[in-house]
């Protein structure tokens, strides 16, 4: 742990964004991580690895004890990014680059599924609150601010309108060679909505003290910007990294 985590308490460091798929809280992490010299940790990517592992290895999405099993049993790793082909992060499982695997179509389809088990997300939780005490941070999920770290010092909710959201993703499979369509895409982000909002424990919602904002229609670098402006405000201690 670094001497200005030590200094200002545990998470005063840590910023925390949540919101649902697609509302841009990945790509406004990374620039913000890299402007105020933090970590960048997207806690989705260890449900990702966990729902992949679970596809290669024939585990049913509904089966949570073997689910909470195979995340127990795995070695997963969220790096800085070692290629530069658009990814904000390397993914690793069991030693293997899974960062583009992890976001295939199949997995979105049942990561969310694999995410509202209990025992899957208590399996997880030791990992990111480990993270989340080790310095200045940036974590990115969809129950940062409400159960990983509730005393975060600040606490974002990201959001955009489903059909925008469905827009981004529809463009990244495409780009990534899928052939799914926009309709299939708009109902699977329907979907997820409905089960990451639904579910009984660690429910996406905005904590009662986050900063709201919304990203239809607004330009990346003034997100990262109102956000940084808001972080340095509440704790001058960041890093001014590199741009």
């Amino acid at each position: 742990m670094s001497s200005l985590a030590r200094s200002t308490g545990c998470h005063d460091l840590v910023i925390a964004i949540d919101g649902p798929a697609a509302a841009g809280k990945s790509t406004v992490a990374r620039l913000l991580a890299d402007r105020l010299g933090a970590l960048l940790f997207d806690t989705g990517a260890l449900y990702r690895a966990v729902a992949l592992s679970a596809l290669r290895q024939g585990v049913s999405p509904t089966d949570a004890s073997a689910l909470a099993r195979l995340a127990r049993d795995l070695h997963i790793d969220v790096t800085a990014p070692s290629t530069p082909d658009g990814r904000l992060y390397d993914v690793w499982l069991n030693g293997e680059d899974v960062t583009w695997a992890v976001r295939e179509h199949e997995v979105g389809a049942i990561v969310s599924l694999v995410a509202q088990h209990p025992a899957v997300r208590a399996a997880l939780l030791p990992m990111q609150r480990r993270i989340a005490s080790s310095g200045p941070v940036v974590m990115v999920g969809r129950d940062i601010g409400t159960v990983v770290v509730p005393d975060a010092g600040v606490k974002i909710f990201l959001d955009a309108s489903v059909e925008e959201r469905a827009h981004r993703r529809h463009i990244e499979a495409m780009q990534h060679g899928s052939a799914i369509s926009f309709i299939e895409v708009l109902a699977e982000t329907r979907q997820r909505d409905a089960i990451d909002s639904g579910r009984a424990t660690a429910p996406l919602r905005a904590a009662a003290d986050a900063i709201r904002i919304s990203t239809d229609h607004v330009a990346i670098a003034d997100v990262v910007g109102t956000i940084e402006r808001i972080a340095r405000a509440r704790q001058p201690g960041y890093h001014e990294a590199p741009r």
